[in-house]
């Protein structure tokens, strides 16, 4: 049993009215309960909080349903504790539902400090979390888009893709825009190609013949493109802001810690900080950031077997941001984390290790942001250590075989140079 919250509120909240269960009195008596229904607007959520007020309520606690709990949580912001809950942590009893009980449920979890809270971050770091998660749409958008084209180019027996590795490159948008005009030849349009594409013009110039393009298609790819250009103009008006977001306070000095770990840029780290904010406190541990995060392995052990170890649930665009952080840090030649994915992809596969290094590269920021220290990732020291442990491999495989090895001097004081 936790501590007793004397003055608390549970809200059951509904997108037309809600309900407010307020429960007062000491914490060795029986609470008083009083639960009245108020309506979604902003005039009737101003009297929620003045009745609260007069109650003297100090902690309220509502579901995350949908978004209808932001305008709530926009007029309450300031003058109480806000609890933010999950909604698959409290449940009620089946078959005991309605809303008068879920609001009495929720106050009484509050009381007796049930409620494990969800992060609300500041309000500079949520108009951030806009610009950045509405950025992540455009550019999902914008490959919906790619595919419907490569698609239509499918069905009239155009097989560019085949041969080109991005449709959409110079290569592939001179040929593109050459098929949508209609004018020029199957070879002079394979003659379009750049670069490396050049050496494939006679596989360029089969994949063309014998399309069946018409102006119903053409019209079709042209409405898609249009489409595709608008979405790319306004990922650009939205890079532009959320940079400019990250010239002012308090972004500024993380936005520049966080890019010096290898493989995070400009626009990834105003993701995490996006997801994160600059003040860690939240998260007592780097552990419990993880496990929020969720790039931790869950916990599925019932009478002594584990059934599987999957990892959890959790923020979204934080793990998929590290995860392509994580294949980029591991192209970085020299970095700490390319030497440990080259230590666990053959061991346990590319994806497990690339979630492995994402996991490290958290536990590497959140230390940076907690400190205010920079990224100092040494690779001569792994470096080093994978040397000798090599060296005690080989020394152990020739014991075995029989031969007596003496070593002048320690393996430590070893040249690492190889």
């Amino acid at each position: 049993m936790g501590k007793i919250n004397e003055y608390c509120a549970g809200i059951d909240v509904g997108k037309r009215f809600l309900l407010c269960c307020a429960l007062t009195g000491a914490a060795q008596e029986e609470p008083q309960s009083q639960t009245r229904r108020f309506d979604a607007t902003v005039p009737d959520l101003v009297h929620l909080r003045d009745w609260l007020s007069s109650k003297s309520i100090t902690h309220v606690v509502m579901e995350s349903t949908g978004s209808y709990w932001v305008p709530i949580f926009n007029i309450l912001e300031g003058h109480f504790t806000i609890l933010l809950a999950n909604p698959e942590e409290v449940k009620n009893r089946k078959g005991h539902k309605t809303d008068r009980k879920d609001a009495e449920h929720l106050a009484d979890l509050l009381r007796h400090d049930h409620i494990r809270a969800s992060y609300i971050p500041p309000k500079p770091v949520r108009d951030l979390r806009d610009l950045t998660r509405r950025r992540l749409q455009l550019t999902q958008d914008a490959s919906r888009e790619r595919n419907r084209i490569e698609k239509l180019l499918e069905h009239v027996n155009v097989k560019i893709g085949n041969v080109l590795s991005d449709v959409f490159g110079v290569s592939g948008n001179s040929m593109l825009l050459a098929l949508l005009d209609g004018d020029m030849a199957v070879e002079r349009i394979a003659q379009l190609a750049r670069g490396q594409a050049k050496q494939k013009i006679t596989q360029l110039t089969e994949a063309l013949e014998g399309h069946c393009m018409r102006d119903h298609e053409r019209f079709l790819i042209w409405s898609s493109l249009r489409h595709l250009a608008c979405l790319e103009e306004e990922t650009e008006e939205m890079d532009g802001e959320i940079l400019r977001r990250m010239q002012t306070l308090p972004f500024q000095e993380a936005f520049l810690l966080l890019q010096t770990i290898p493989g995070i840029g400009q626009l990834a780290a105003a993701s995490i900080l996006a997801e994160t904010g600059t003040d860690l406190s939240p998260f007592p541990t780097a552990e419990k950031m993880a496990s929020w995060a969720g790039l931790c392995p869950g916990n599925r052990e019932s009478a002594g077997i584990r059934k599987g170890s999957q990892t959890t649930k959790g923020n979204p665009y934080l793990r998929s941001t590290l995860v392509q952080s994580a294949w980029a840090a591991t192209r970085k030649r020299g970095s700490i984390f390319q030497l440990r994915f080259r230590e666990l992809a053959p061991r346990r596969g590319q994806k497990r290790a690339i979630v492995a290094i994402a996991h490290q590269m958290l536990t590497v920021l959140y230390f940076m942001l907690s400190n205010n220290a920079p990224f100092r990732g040494a690779d001569t020291v792994p470096q080093k250590h994978r040397r000798l442990r090599r060296a005690h491999h080989h020394l152990k495989c020739l014991r075995r075989l029989g031969l007596t090895v003496e070593v002048s001097g320690s393996l430590e004081d070893a040249p690492t140079t190889g």
